[in-house]
């Protein structure tokens, strides 16, 4: 099961409050707001990404958006300990025995293969539809990615059209030079929404959204390996060494408490 985790959304109300303290600290808040700047650089560029994808894919923006209360590292050591005890029970029951377990999960992409192993498919098989469901997984994520990343290319270069429309209206009011400091202020204020709502917000969603697919493939293809050994009635020791090495040593560190009870109970 995914755990919640609040980094991303911290991030980026941590970044605002600094960015808001910066203007602050040096000058007046109330010069970096104009209505204009924020229709055309938020409503512009989103204007442009409903042009750019089917509208059904920007109606999983809301979705997408709450996968950033999700941790990107899944369990994996869990995972390892859940297909070393399911490797000791089928050698030790059979593999029908597993269909009990198989009820209980909550890993959809787990209980998948481990479906087909009870049913007799042959591990190619099982091996090409596991990985066919990783790409379809891979396909949807990464529209989603693209949505971000595409809204991030968006944003700034609507701010740079919001500040050419300022430069023109200046332009035309240089019979009054009083206005043109202004003017130019507010001009710019759009390029500066553009470049922080891409550099802030749009990219780095886009870069935790990436982060949290390549774990999530990664695991699958762990369990992909554990379920095709436990097909094979490979020796739960042996199974376990090998799905260990999906592990970075930061992980293995941390759960090697955890692995050494469970070695002690096989004895």
């Amino acid at each position: 099961m995914k755990k919640r985790s609040w980094s991303a959304t911290m991030g980026i109300i941590s970044g605002t409050i600094l960015v808001i303290y910066s203007i602050m600290n040096s000058g007046d808040l109330s010069s970096f707001y104009d209505f204009s700047s924020i229709l055309i650089t938020i409503g512009g560029s989103f204007c442009a990404l409903i042009i750019s994808f089917p509208f059904k894919t920007l109606t999983n923006i809301p979705k997408l958006l709450r996968l950033l209360l999700v941790s990107p590292q899944d369990n994996r050591h869990e995972l390892i300990i859940l297909l070393t005890e399911l490797s000791k029970k089928a050698r030790r029951d059979g593999l029908l025995a597993l269909e009990d377990d198989i009820a209980q999960m909550n890993n959809e992409f787990l209980a998948t293969g481990l479906q087909m192993v009870v049913d007799g498919v042959e591990p190619d098989n099982i091996k090409e539809l596991l990985e066919l469901k990783m790409d379809t997984m891979e396909r949807r994520h990464r529209t989603g990615q693209s949505v971000f990343l595409k809204w991030g290319e968006l944003a700034p270069a609507y701010g740079m059209l919001g500040t050419l429309i300022g430069l023109i209206i200046m332009l035309v009011s240089l019979d009054d030079p009083s206005k043109i400091g202004e003017g130019m202020a507010v001009a710019l204020v759009t390029t500066f929404y553009g470049s922080f709502l891409a550099n802030m917000i749009f990219l780095p969603i886009a870069s935790n959204l990436s982060e949290q697919t390549d774990e999530e493939l990664f695991t699958c293809q762990m369990i992909i390996d554990g379920v095709l050994q436990i097909q094979a009635g490979t020796n739960p020791r042996l199974l376990e060494e090998k799905l260990l090495a999906y592990l970075s040593p930061d992980e293995l560190k941390k759960n090697k408490d955890s692995f050494t009870r469970e070695a002690m109970n096989n004895e």
